[in-house]
Parts: structure tokens; C-alpha cells; sequence
């Protein structure tokens, strides 16, 4: 009886948090799955439709652009500033030059905010009085104007995210190798192995779980993936840069399809749950293959 006492007792300690957590975000959320089966706008009541928001978001080519151009951005910038933390956390870990200066140098666009981040790559960027936009047209020997090229714009949407959020990949990997035993590289060294296979074989299998955490949490962030596309281009030109985000925005604010607008929330929901499954599932199978 007194073992049984025991084990309940964790789960009642947690009992507040999970309430908490069933007030702010369940139930939110399951008003947003009925409000996705219903049709309404500004100053109207519900009308269940069932499925029909959802019918409708599969017929319509600006949600499938809107969502294609959404992983190609979330893909490519999750993969690319993982590379690049990588690269980054070994630079430090092998002992990078003016370390104390360098490390506030990464970490300085993690504090600014997104928005301002966004406004000052916008003025760089801008065609007529941007320097960056004046540099790189001059080496590249063509007009380098985002407003009028989606795939400029999307390429400039997804190098502001990555230089707003790299500084948190580097901090997670760069913690993952300064947790890695030191007797272990010493291990290694005693019985002949170079610091190419060290990197190999014992730092990137060991940092494996810290890698699949962060790319967890990165991609699920990055999904959300807003303030860079609606301060740049809004979605356009032509509706071309559309995210999903924004394309929620669009219909909830701007049409004020409310149920549109929710359905293609659960959807994001879905869709980033569904990729962070795939990695979740990876992590179990490698804390069973080692157990």
C-alpha cells in the first residue's frame, strides 16, 4: 500500500501543472478544431459545415503554394544552420581566437528582437539605399531587388531566420560536446585514433541526441515561420512568398474566414507534429538500441 502511495504521488504533484496546461492550451485548442468545422466571420454566429473548410483549403492552389514554400524554407534553413552551429560549436570547442568577444558576436542576434532583426535586413536589403543589396549587385553583376523576385525573397526570408535563430542551435550543440566526457577523447588517443576519427566516431555519435532535440525544437519554431514574410513582402509578389502563416493571417484578418483560418492552424499543427514524430521516434529507438 505504501509503495502504491508512492508511485501516485509524482502524478499528483503534477496535477496543477497539467491543469494549467489543459486550460491554456487544450482547451484553446480544441475551440480552434470546432471553429475549423464551422464557417463564420466578423459579427455572424457558427455554421457547422464538417469537413468543408477543409475541402476547400485542398482545392485551393494558394494554400498548396503556401505550404510548399513553407518546408522548402524550414527545410533548408533547419539542415543549413545545423551544419553551421556544428561548425561553429567545434571552432569553440577546439579553442577559437578572442573567444570572450566572439561569443556575445553569435549570441547578439538571439537578443534582438525578430521584428527589429527583420526591419534592419530590410534596409540593407532594400534595392535603392540597401549597401548590402548595393554590394552584391555590383559582384554579382545583376539587379538584386527581392521585391519583385520571389525566389530572392525566399532566400532572404530564410537567411534572416537562420541569423536570428543560429545562435540557439549553437548554444544547444556546443552544450551537447562540452558535456562529452574529456577521459573518453583520452581513451582514444591512447589507442591511436586522430582527431579526424575522434570528430567522427566519438563526438558526432555522442552529440546525436542533443542533435535530434534541436532539430526538434527548431523545426517546430521554424513552422511557425511569420514576422520575416509578412515584414518583407506580405506574401507577395502575387501571393508567390506565402507561408502558411501568413496564409492563416490572410483569411483570419484580412477576409475574416474564421473557419478557414482554423482549419489551416490544425493543419500546422498536424504537419509539425507529424515531423517531430519522425525524429521522436528516432531518439526512442536509439535510447532502446543502447539500453
Amino acid at each position: 500500500m505504501k509503495r502504491k502511495r508512492e508511485q501516485i504521488i509524482p502524478y499528483l504533484l503534477l496535477t496543477p501543472v497539467h491543469f494549467v496546461l489543459l486550460v491554456v492550451v487544450g482547451l484553446p485548442t480544441l475551440y480552434i478544431l470546432w471553429l475549423s468545422l464551422n464557417t463564420s466571420t466578423w459579427g455572424t454566429s457558427l455554421q457547422f459545415v464538417g469537413l468543408e473548410n477543409y475541402r476547400q483549403l485542398f482545392t485551393d492552389p494558394y494554400f498548396w503554394r503556401a505550404t510548399l514554400n513553407t518546408f522548402l524554407v524550414v527545410i533548408g534553413v533547419v539542415y543549413i544552420e545545423m551544419v553551421l552551429g556544428l561548425l561553429l560549436a567545434t571552432f569553440f570547442i577546439k579553442g577559437v581566437l578572442a573567444k570572450k568577444l566572439m561569443f556575445p558576436v553569435i549570441l547578439m542576434p538571439y537578443a534582438i528582437s525578430p521584428v527589429v532583426g527583420v526591419l534592419i535586413w530590410k534596409t540593407l536589403m532594400d534595392p535603392n539605399i540597401g549597401i548590402v543589396a548595393r554590394l552584391l549587385s555590383m559582384i554579382t553583376h545583376s539587379n538584386v531587388n527581392y521585391c519583385v523576385s520571389p525566389s530572392q525573397s525566399l532566400v532572404l526570408i530564410g537567411f534572416i531566420n537562420l541569423w536570428l535563430h543560429l545562435p540557439f542551435t549553437f548554444i544547444l550543440l556546443y552544450s551537447g560536446m562540452l558535456s562529452i566526457s574529456e577521459t573518453i577523447y583520452e581513451a582514444a588517443r591512447i589507442d591511436g585514433a586522430d582527431s579526424f576519427q575522434i570528430y567522427f566516431r566519438i563526438t558526432l555519435p555522442l552529440l546525436t541526441q542533443t542533435m535530434l532535440i534541436t532539430i526538434i525544437f527548431r523545426l517546430v519554431f521554424a513552422f511557425r515561420l511569420f514576422s520575416e514574410v509578412w515584414l518583407l513582402t506580405r506574401g507577395g509578389p502575387i501571393r508567390k512568398t506565402e507561408v502558411m502563416a501568413v496564409y492563416l493571417y490572410q483569411h483570419a484578418f484580412r477576409y475574416g474566414n474564421f473557419g478557414i483560418a482554423a482549419a489551416t492552424g490544425w493543419l500546422m499543427v498536424i504537419g509539425s507534429l507529424l515531423i517531430a514524430s519522425l525524429y521522436l521516434y528516432q531518439m526512442q529507438n536509439r535510447m532502446s538500441t543502447k539500453e
